[in-house]
C-alpha cells in the first residue's frame, strides 16, 4: 500500500509549476468579476453572463469547485473531496441556472445507513421514511412527529429567534437522545453545525433533505465542474486559474476592480466567493467599512473543519454494495461537538462504485470527520505525521468491521486535515463550512457598505453544501444584476 508523503490532495507544494502568465488573456475591464470558484462563485458569474454581462472569474487554486473538487493519483484514482450527497433541490437549480445535461446527472444515493450504539438501520432519508422510523423504531406519537414537521415549515429566515437546535430537539422529543442523533448527525456532517447554534439553520436544511432522499452526481466531481466550465465558456465567461487575488479596489464607496497577480484588472462590481472575514479584513480593508460593521464583522466566528481519508482501491479488486453513506460511531450517546474529536469515535463512509464514474471499473472510499482546527494547528511536523497515521489507521479498524480484508484490496491511502484545507481553499482556520449564523448579515449587506460589492460563500449555515452554496450565488447574482442594470440606466 503506498502512502503519500505530505498527505496533500496535490502535488507536493500544492502547486503546480506556472506556465506564462496565467492572466496573459484577461481584458482590462469587466462588468464583474468573481473572486473564488465555489459552487457559489460559479454559479453567480454563470447567471450574471447569461443576462449579457462581461463577466471574469478568478481561482487561486489550479482546480475549479473550492470545495466541490477532486484529485487524482498514481493507479488510475480519483478522488472527490466533497462529502457526495446532497438534496433533490440541486437538480431543479441545476436545470435553471446551469444546463439539462447537468441536472440529468443528478442521481440517487442507493444506501443511507446509521450504525451507532442507540439504532441501526438503512434509511431512504424521506419524510415518510423518517416518519415511519421515529413512529416504529422510536415508539414516537404519530402527532409529535408531525407537529415537528409543521414546526420547521413554519420557520421565517427573518424571525429573530434565540432558540436553538438543541433547545427545539428538546422540546419536542424531550430526554431522546436517541432521537436527536438520527435528526442530528447527518446535518453536522454536511454544514459543521451543532445543537448550540439556531434552530432555523438547521430547519432549512434538514427540510430540504429530508424531502425525496439523497442526491449524487454520476460521472464524479471532475465531469461536474468541466461541464460547468463548458457552461460558462459558451456563456462568454473569462476564467482563470492559479490567480491570486491581493485586494479589491475601492475608491470613493465604490468597487473599481481588482488587483490580481500585481496586475490591476477594473469592473464595476465585484463578487467575493472567499470567506467573509478574508474578504472584509485583507481584501476590501476594514477602513472602507463603517466602525459599527467592520467591528461585527470581525466578531463572526468561523465554522470547523473537517478531516478527510482517501482510500484507493486497487484496480482489478471490487467491494460488495453494502450502502453508498454511512454514518457511523461507537459513541454510547450522541453530542455534535463530539464529532470533531480527534479520538475518532464517529466518521462517515462515501463508497464511491462504478455507478459514481460510469465507464470506469473503480472503487474508491472517503471517510469524513469533523474537526477543530485548534487540534491540528500547533503539532510538530513529527506529531502531525503522527496523528495522520493514527487517523488512517482507526479509520481502517472501523472499515474493516464493515468490508473485512478491505487492507488488502487498498494500494494508496492518503489523510487531509483542517490545515490541508488550509493551505488549498485559503480559508482562515481551515473553516470547511465557513462562519457561524452571525456572518449571513454582513454577507449580505457587504453592497449597502461599498456600492458594486457582493459576497456569495458558505455563511450562516444556511448556505452550506452545494445546494445552498448554488442558490446562494443566485441570490447574490441577482443582486449584481440589479446594480449592474442600474448603472447601465446612468449611463443610458
Amino acid at each position: 500500500m503506498t502512502r503519500a508523503k505530505k498527505y496533500h490532495c496535490g502535488s507536493t507544494d500544492g502547486k503546480a509549476p506556472l506556465k506564462g502568465d496565467p492572466l496573459r488573456n484577461v481584458k482590462s475591464r469587466y462588468d464583474l468579476i468573481v473572486i473564488g470558484s465555489g459552487l457559489a462563485g460559479l454559479t453567480a458569474a454563470n447567471v450574471i453572463a447569461k443576462a449579457g454581462f462581461k463577466v471574469c472569474l478568478l481561482e487561486q487554486h489550479y482546480n475549479f469547485g473550492g470545495m466541490a473538487t477532486w484529485f487524482k493519483r498514481r493507479g488510475g484514482h480519483i478522488f472527490d473531496v466533497s462529502l457526495h450527497g446532497f438534496p433533490v433541490g440541486m437538480k431543479k437549480t441545476c436545470r435553471k441556472y446551469w444546463n439539462q445535461s447537468i441536472a440529468d446527472s443528478i442521481i440517487p444515493l442507493d444506501g443511507v445507513s446509521y450504525d451507532n450504539p442507540q439504532f441501526s438501520f438503512d434509511i431512504e432519508f424521506t419524510r415518510e421514511d423518517f416518519t415511519r422510523k421515529l413512529v416504529e423504531e422510536f415508539e414516537l406519537p404519530l402527532e409529535k412527529v408531525e407537529g415537528f414537521y409543521q414546526h420547521l415549515r413554519a420557520m421565517n429566515f427573518y424571525d429573530d429567534s434565540r432558540e436553538t437546535t438543541g433547545e427545539m430537539f428538546e422540546h419536542w422529543f424531550p430526554g431522546r437522545n436517541d432521537v436527536h442523533r438520527l435528526l442530528m448527525e447527518p446535518i453536522s456532517y454536511a454544514n459543521g453545525s451543532t445543537l448550540d447554534d439556531p434552530a432555523i439553520s438547521y430547519g432549512i436544511v434538514f427540510s430540504n433533505f429530508m424531502s425525496k432522499g439523497v442526491y449524487t452526481f454520476s460521472g464524479g466531481t471532475d465531469l461536474l465542474i468541466q461541464e460547468m466550465k463548458n457552461e460558462l465558456r459558451r456563456n462568454g465567461v473569462d476564467f482563470f486559474s492559479r490567480v491570486q487575488v491581493d485586494r479589491i479596489l475601492v475608491k470613493n464607496g465604490q468597487t473599481r476592480g481588482v488587483v490580481a497577480n500585481g496586475k490591476e484588472i477594473a469592473a464595476s462590481a465585484v463578487l467575493s466567493n472567499a470567506n467573509i472575514k478574508t474578504t472584509i479584513a485583507k481584501l476590501v480593508g476594514e477602513e472602507h467599512f463603517t466602525p459599527e460593521f467592520a467591528k461585527g464583522a470581525a466578531a463572526i466566528r468561523l465554522n470547523n473543519s473537517s478531516t478527510q481519508v482517501y482510500m484507493g482501491v486497487r484496480e482489478g479488486e471490487s467491494i460488495p454494495f453494502t450502502t453508498d453513506l454511512l454514518f457511523t460511531s461507537t459513541r454510547k450517546t450522541f453530542d455534535s461537538a463530539s464529532l470533531c474529536d480527534m479520538q475518532g469515535e464517529s466518521r462517515t463512509f462515501s463508497f464511491y462504485h462504478p455507478k459514481t464514474r460510469p465507464g470506469v471499473d473503480r472503487y474508491t472510499i472517503v471517510s469524513s470527520t469533523n474537526a477543530n482546527y485548534s487540534d491540528w494547528k500547533n503539532l510538530t511536523d513529527k506529531q502531525y505525521e503522527a496523528e495522520k497515521d493514527l487517523l488512517a489507521e482507526r479509520t481502517l479498524h472501523c472499515l474493516e468491521g464493515y468490508h473485512p480484508g478491505i487492507r488488502e484490496k487498498l494500494d494508496h491511502i492518503e489523510v487531509s486535515t483542517p490545515r490541508t484545507f488550509e493551505f488549498y481553499t485559503q480559508h482562515s482556520a481551515g473553516s470547511s463550512f465557513g462562519t457561524k449564523f452571525e456572518g449571513l448579515p454582513f454577507s449580505m449587506d457587504l453592497h449597502k457598505q461599498v456600492a458594486g460589492l457582493y459576497h456569495a460563500g458558505s455563511v450562516g449555515i444556511i448556505m452550506s453544501g452545494w445546494l445552498g452554496a448554488a442558490n446562494y450565488g443566485v441570490i447574490a447574482a441577482n443582486k449584481v444584476d440589479e446594480f449592474l442594470h442600474s448603472l447601465r440606466g446612468v449611463t443610458a
